[in-house]
């Protein structure tokens, strides 16, 4: 393998990340043109009520003005392959908490219209849909399957990365559409609250459902020391269970934010009980920024993946789940 192999597949390949909740800002999308990123599922809500959320996106209007030489919304799969062509990233809308919808399933499809592709059905703690991974998992609601058939009609993917286990096996079942766990990592590498089980991968992926791995380093088997060959394993390691063409990537990146984001991410509502504590935030070593995504590709192939294996993960798959699931 030598580096232009490695270069040149990776911009051949369509590179798409399933979350990125970054500091957004020129910088950052300038780094994302630079990591050759096709498309990515940035995260505009995650605390927010419905007004909040509309003034991020509002913000997000303004970004693809300021930056319409870099990114461009996405809205269906083919504005993914035209920011392909015109070597921009294309931004999918995501939420990490059904929190936006409030108690009105018609604000599901008002989202929509907006670009937004992919939410999460709870982030750590309970919501009016269901239960998060850091408390005591109440299972989906009944307005909670309102939620998810309405996501289903409109085209709008069901994510269960922060999601309880009685919630997200209650997700799985209720949606008519393939649902994913965005980022998360295997249990089986690290045991913690916010990894999934063998038995979950396996769940998610017999069902027809989607696995984004991440690489946030408080979760990989050797946390703040992980390098981007930490990050391969743990692909593999779920590649192994639920097979390659339902599997992607997932970074989590939190690029250019302060300790303030991380206090209020870890805390329920943002400023309520403490939930977590991640400690040091830094990246596996080789991808420590969105500008080295090609290092990813590289080491994909260093560890023997083929070709074909690399262009799935790297984003055919996610391209593919998407596709069926915004209803083209």
């Amino acid at each position: 393998m030598n580096t232009d192999q490695a270069l040149a597949l990776h911009q051949s390949s369509t590179i798409f990340d399933g979350l990125v909740i970054a500091k957004w800002n020129r910088d950052l999308f300038e780094d994302m043109a630079k990591g050759g990123l096709t498309a990515a599922n940035c995260t505009v809500s995650v605390w927010e009520g419905f007004k909040d959320t509309i003034d991020n996106i509002t913000e997000f209007n303004q970004f693809y003005r300021d930056n319409s030489d870099l990114i461009m919304p996405v809205h269906t799969t083919s504005d993914i392959a035209k920011a392909k062509q015109q070597g921009k990233t294309g931004i999918i809308l995501g939420f990490q908490n059904a929190n936006a919808f409030e108690d009105q399933i018609g604000y599901v499809e008002i989202f929509k219209k907006l670009g937004v592709g992919i939410v999460q059905m709870a982030y750590n703690t309970q919501n009016l849909v269901g239960t998060g991974c850091y408390e005591r998992d109440g299972g989906l609601s009944g307005f909670g399957r309102e939620i998810v058939a309405e996501m289903n009609r409109v085209g709008i993917m069901c994510d269960l990365s922060h999601v309880g286990p009685q919630t997200s096996e209650e997700v799985i079942l209720a949606s008519t559409k393939p649902v994913c766990y965005s980022h998360c990592l295997p249990y089986g590498l690290k045991e913690h609250p916010r990894n999934k089980t063998d038995e979950e991968l396996r769940f998610i992926a017999e069902h027809g459902g989607f696995i984004g791995v991440t690489m946030f380093a408080p979760f990989l088997k050797n946390g703040i020391n992980s390098t981007v060959h930490d990050y391969i394993e743990a692909i593999d390691y779920v590649v192994d269970i639920a097979g390659e063409d339902c599997v992607g990537i997932g970074t989590d990146f939190t690029q250019g934010h302060d300790q303030q984001f991380f206090d209020m991410l870890t805390h329920d509502k943002g400023y309520a009980r403490r939930l977590t504590n991640f400690g040091k935030i830094i990246n596996p070593e080789g991808i420590r920024t969105l500008g080295e995504f090609p290092n990813l590709t590289a080491a994909m192939l260093q560890h023997g993946w083929s070709e074909s294996k690399i262009k799935k993960i790297m984003g055919e798959n996610w391209v593919r789940v998407l596709k069926d699931v915004w209803g083209e």
